[in-house]
């Protein structure tokens, strides 16, 4: 096999692929806005249907449509006329892709389609074909040439109209006003899920498991504590209970090397004043956030009366799989 061969032949499948679609954003038309329109105000879900390659489209694009507030799901044209026409409601908006505009398997159920008397959106490279004429609009995803050296696979022609199809999802997505939680909550398993869902509250350590250590106490007692809870730190109150310092390995190192009396020095006039904290019901990410514009490996989650209510180590969220 000859390298450079195969490398021009890759570089000319991407060359095609991208010039075909930069020619779709001249089809970006009033065509295309009416069918937002249909989406947009659809009472019931976006149905899309495909056969073969346009099939495995049709998959992807409803799933975009699902996860970014647009209700939606696939059917197989060729299952539709053994019983999944039942899944099709007069509340629905369809979708049908195929190329050709002829496939026998979309042709056969438009009877159907037009029985329910919903909006039929079609996205085909032939704007004179069968399924073109017998939508409510369509969208003309034509290609000049596909990518493959044959000419034969489908290359350009599926890619297009997946384009297509994120074009008309991401339109509906800012006309919805769908936001990153919003995205979030159809994405709860992922790592964008837990960057956008995942509260403080929900992995900091409390409780018991908190550091406190009251003013007065002496360096030796605060060493107790931080050796007990583990966590490298503890925080310091005063006689409220509220926060006004956290005490770290790092601050024990600084009174070491002063020599101070580790059994008389009070922890308070050692402590570190004025301590980074975040507030309950804040995302975890946030948290993150902190800790690296600081440079520091811990924070204390303050409630309302700023007393300590827990504390979130960098750990934590490692753990968590917030990145």
């Amino acid at each position: 096999m000859e390298h450079e061969k195969i490398c021009q032949l890759g570089r000319a499948v991407i060359e095609i692929e991208a010039q075909m679609i930069n020619n779709l954003s001249n089809r970006i038309d009033q065509n295309f806005v009416k069918a937002c329109q249909y989406l947009l105000h659809c009472e019931g879900r976006i149905i899309v249907i495909g056969v073969g390659k346009s099939g495995h489209i049709s998959k992807k694009i409803a799933a975009t449509f699902a996860s970014t507030g647009s209700p939606a799901f696939f059917i197989h044209p060729s299952e539709a006329k053994h019983g999944d026409m039942g899944m099709m409601t007069k509340k629905d908006v369809i979708i049908a892709l195929s190329n050709s505009g002829e496939s026998e398997e979309i042709i056969s159920i438009l009877p159907f389609i037009k029985r329910l008397d919903v909006p039929l959106i079609s996205l085909t490279g032939k704007p004179c074909s069968t399924l073109a004429k017998a939508a409510t609009i369509n969208i003309d995803v034509s290609v000049e040439k596909e990518a493959c050296p044959l000419g034969l696979a489908p290359t350009s022609s599926t890619t297009a109209a997946l384009v297509m199809g994120d074009a008309l999802a991401m339109a509906l997505l800012d006309n919805r006003g769908f936001t990153e939680k919003d995205f979030a909550l159809s994405h709860p398993g992922g790592t964008l899920g837990r960057r956008l869902l995942l509260l403080v509250d929900e992995i900091m350590h409390q409780n018991d498991a908190v550091p406190i250590v009251p003013s007065h106490a002496s360096l030796k007692e605060a060493l107790v504590v931080m050796t007990q809870k583990k966590l490298g730190m503890t925080t310091i109150v005063n006689n409220a209970g509220e926060l006004i310092g956290v005490f770290t390995d790092g601050d024990v190192r600084r009174a070491l090397d002063k020599e101070v009396d580790v059994h008389k020095i009070r922890v308070q006039h050692i402590m570190s004043k004025n301590p980074k904290t975040i507030k309950c019901g804040i995302l975890a990410a946030e948290a993150l956030n902190m800790m690296e514009t600081f440079k520091i490996t811990s924070l204390v989650v303050v409630d309302d009366e700023n007393k300590p209510a827990g504390i979130i180590h960098i750990h934590d969220i490692l753990r968590a799989g917030v990145v």
